[in-house]
């Protein structure tokens, strides 16, 4: 079986960087198999990280040298669709016989597509691949922690969803078990096929698999990231973690202030990590304070994982950059029903977020709700407080409220709640109707017992339709990373395509009291959904944010960002580019004159594309920011491009 190692952790801290440096310093050894560097993440930056268009297969990477390396960007969509293409007549069939529904009615809903693609499908690669037996080695660039973890718990819901199916297939067995008589007995073969499919993967993943976390020094990412290897953990006692790479390092400096901030953070994180996983091989990444694409990723993976010396110096800016016009500003204030804050993980979308809300507390009278949606959500670091699901005064103020959405919660409270109406819709005493209902009630609690794919954005969804409706303050949505964040902009729309499939299937048993219930609520959640869908694309309503890092690789992940809210109909009222240095800042440190030569690069090609956006920068702090005087502090300066 290949080997499978992934490179998991927050947001931003680099893991496609890492990841790719690893993949190409694994395949550059001579005589070893052919190595694939898989990306998971729907916001995928491998591509843009190689310079090279990538398709929907793997393909080889056009590299200097005899790095045998192929690299594949997933298309969720495409990999689903395959794998449902492949079983479809037999799904059908197990669902048709199983449940009061025709294939009339099944086949529409499996062709709606709802979130949890992206780890569905990254399952589905991960197990093909693992099969064909073409690559000595697989190397995982998975999506941000929090989404991460939902590919960890795949195998387990897959596993829940097979005892859901093998339940339907032998309906007839076990209604004739239950009122007396006989039935042949016998698991069905697609399940069978899957299940063994499934073992495999989980075997892989969770006995077999290596598992890098990367990591920064900056306090938040650590933070999280002790908090994800507890999650880790707590999904199967055989998750751990082989080692942790330490990346954006700063290990010497003597005359820069903001260099010598870095490396007291860095000599504290690496203690940190040493104490926090003990007998873990820590590897060090520097900060080269310019980006690292294409083929000089080979050498930067052979200095970090073989020790071997990396030129650092060699990476400014094709040409120089002159200086940029910036004029001073205040912050804005929330001025609409409904704000939200998106961007690539890392960006510092929670902080952005943070600053928001405060400024508008600071200047004006307006009530502020900021809640996080974001499965690895950071407002409790920011705030300095314990922030639970249920809104909750923060720094002091009554009329600043702060959560962190917690899915699986609010999942099985509306189970245990769906459970109680299904089992008072299924106790009638009709007998031609009991028996089919009796083995409906079975499968719909089978069904519920397991959290599935997909659920942050769905119930995300929900979450800001209840806090649009039921609050009278401005309402700040933190959300999730880039990729996730666009499919839970999508699901209005998506929930709505079933909606009303699902109403019109349950026309065909309005004469049941259970299909009777079901519509109705079925039918009130289509409503709201449509109110929520239509205050989205409202101006006048609803802003959304954009917040990127003055670096490659958010720059070009921001302008796909852009481009698909457009395709939303949101427009993008305002860009934040976060942690600027001024010339001040960088003063005569060549690292940091080296970085900001490369962000005035980045902020030029922003200025000459969005000349219609605003476009706000906001300096970078040595320190993070965290508690009322740092967000106060941190208010106190914002910058527009001119």
């Amino acid at each position: 079986m290949p080997k499978l190692t992934l490179f998991i952790g927050k947001g931003g801290v680099g893991k496609t960087t890492v990841s790719a440096a690893y993949a190409l310093h694994r395949a550059g050894r001579p005589n070893k198999s052919p190595v694939l560097l898989l990306s998971t993440d729907p916001a995928h930056s491998l591509s843009d990280i190689f310079g090279q268009a990538l398709g929907d297969q793997p393909q080889k990477l056009r590299l200097a040298g005899k790095a045998r390396l192929d690299a594949w960007q997933v298309n969720a969509e495409k990999q689903f669709r395959i794998f449902l293409d492949r079983h479809k007549e037999k799904l059908l069939s197990i669902l048709e016989t199983g449940s009061i529904f025709s294939r009339a009615d099944i086949e529409p809903l499996l062709e709606t597509t709802l979130p949890g693609m992206a780890e569905m499908a990254a399952l589905l690669a991960i197990s093909d691949l693992l099969a064909s037996g073409k690559y000595g080695q697989i190397v995982v660039d998975t999506a941000p922690i929090g989404h991460t973890l939902r590919l960890f718990g795949l195998p387990e819901y897959f596993s829940s969803f097979l005892d859901v199916l093998e339940l339907a297939a032998s309906r007839d067995r076990l209604l004739a078990q239950h009122f007396g008589g006989n039935a042949p007995a016998g698991a069905n073969p697609i399940v069978r096929e899957w299940r063994s499919m499934v073992e495999a993967v989980r075997a892989a993943l969770l006995s077999n698999a290596e598992i890098f976390l990367v990591t920064t020094p900056e306090k938040f990412s650590l933070n999280e990231s002790s908090r994800a290897v507890l999650a880790l953990r707590s999904l199967s006692p055989d998750l751990d973690l082989t080692a942790i790479v330490l990346n954006k390092a700063v290990l010497g400096s003597r005359h820069c202030r903001m260099c010598r901030a870095k490396q007291a953070a860095t000599r504290s994180a690496r203690e940190f990590l040493r104490r926090q996983f003990s007998g873990k091989e820590l590897y060090i990444s520097e900060d080269t304070g310019s980006p690292l694409m294409g083929p000089r990723l080979q050498a930067f993976g052979d200095h970090i994982f073989a020790g071997k010396r990396f030129a650092w110096r060699r990476s400014a800016p094709p040409t120089k950059i002159r200086e940029l016009r910036l004029s001073r500003v205040e912050w804005p204030i929330l001025d609409r029903s409904l704000s939200m804050v998106l961007g690539k993980g890392g960006v510092g979308k929670t902080t952005i977020s943070a600053a928001l809300g405060f400024n508008t507390r600071l200047r004006g009278d307006a009530a502020v709700d900021i809640c996080s949606v974001d499965p690895a959500p950071s407002l409790d670091d920011i705030f300095q407080s314990d922030i639970s699901d249920r809104p909750r005064a923060v720094l002091e103020d009554e009329k600043f409220h702060a959560s962190e959405m917690d899915a699986a919660a609010v999942f099985r409270t509306w189970v245990r709640r769906v459970k109680g109406m299904i089992d008072s819709a299924t106790t009638a005493e009709v007998s031609s109707v009991h028996v089919d209902l009796w083995f409906e009630r079975q499968l719909f609690s089978q069904l519920l017992e397991s959290v599935p794919p997909g659920l942050d954005e769905i119930l995300a969804v929900l979450r800001v339709l209840d806090l649009v409706q039921a609050r009278s303050s401005r309402v700040l949505i933190d959300m999730a990373p880039t990729g996730h964040a666009l499919d839970l902009l999508r699901t209005p729309e998506r929930i709505l395509v079933w909606t009303r499939l699902l109403l019109k299937s349950l026309a065909h048993h309005r004469t049941l009291a259970l299909a009777r219930d079901a519509g109705v609520k079925i039918a009130e959640l289509g409503k709201s959904i449509r109110d929520l869908s239509d205050f989205l694309k409202n101006s006048r309503r609803t802003r959304v944010y954009a917040v990127m890092l003055p670096e490659a690789l958010p720059d070009r992940q921001t302008e796909r960002l852009i481009a698909e809210l457009s395709k939303l109909r949101l427009s993008t009222a305002a860009i934040f580019v976060n942690r600027v240095l001024f010339k001040d800042d960088a003063g005569n440190c060549r690292r940091c004159s080296r970085t900001r030569q490369w962000q005035l690069s980045t902020l030029t090609g922003l200025s000459a594309r969005y000349s219609q956006i605003p476009i706000y920068v906001v300096r970078n702090f040595a320190q993070e920011i965290a508690g009322e005087k740092a967000l106060r502090r941190f208010v106190g300066e914002l910058w527009r491009l001119a």
